[in-house]
């Protein structure tokens, strides 16, 4: 089993690393437009735990790939619209 961080790679100019980050503006406009700009409008619609969303939308936690997709299928969207990807330096 390969011990190198999953998420680096090495695109032949130089080593790039990065994380993937729920986009919380980007997810708060679609949930608005759908009329859910609470923590508690958004568990009514998808199931995931209120406290959970609540973490989420203050960037205290990051979504699961499960609850992740939970926010994309219960707002139609592709789940890249949601998701970005971050630099390493900057999402520590």
């Amino acid at each position: 089993m390969s011990k190198e961080h999953p998420a680096t790679s090495d695109n032949g100019i130089g080593r790039s690393e990065y994380v993937f980050r729920l986009d919380i503006p980007k997810l708060l406009e679609i949930t608005t437009a759908r009329g859910d700009s609470t923590g508690y409008k958004i568990n009514r619609r998808t199931g995931i735990p209120e406290s959970s969303v609540y973490r989420y939308l203050s960037g205290e936690a990051q979504p699961d790939l499960n609850s992740a997709m939970r926010l994309a299928e219960a707002y139609d969207c592709d789940l890249r619209e949601v998701i970005k990807r971050v630099p390493i330096e900057v999402a520590a």
